[in-house]
């Protein structure tokens, strides 16, 4: 007779079995799903903006296409700043000489604007090209 050893300490539990083995298989299943999500992460579009000592962004327009993607935020001032944007309902606060990012997605081309909200005078537009 051939003892399972991994079924030992449930043997005779039957619900308790079965619970086991269903957290084992989920638990599973979420470590592969997750993997997956993180290649998909890693084939994304990725964009930069810099944040320049002086007040001003880098590119002032990026034009991006519709779609999932990577903004990489720089700031290469002395001071913080925060990439906002109200229609895109992101914000980012960045130490000075910090990078950071946000993941943005965005269905519809168009021209949405965003702006340092610690200097209101410095602003800029995501253009949103279709997807092609």
């Amino acid at each position: 007779m051939r003892i399972n050893t991994l079924n030992a300490p449930f043997e005779g539990k039957g619900k308790l079995a079965d619970a086991h083995w269903l957290g084992v298989v989920l638990l599973a299943l979420c470590l592969m799903l997750g993997l997956a999500g993180m290649a998909r992460a890693d084939q994304m579009p990725v964009f930069t903006l810099t944040f320049k000592q002086g007040g001003t962004f880098e590119p002032a327009r990026l034009t991006v296409p519709a779609g999932k993607f990577k903004l990489v935020l720089v700031n290469e001032s002395k001071e913080p700043v925060e990439f906002e944007s109200l229609p895109l309902r992101k914000e980012k606060v960045l130490g000075a000489g910090v990078t950071s990012f946000v993941v943005i997605t965005i269905s519809r081309p168009g021209e949405y604007p965003f702006f340092d909200d610690f200097h209101q005078n410095v602003k800029g537009v995501l253009v949103v090209t279709e997807k092609k």
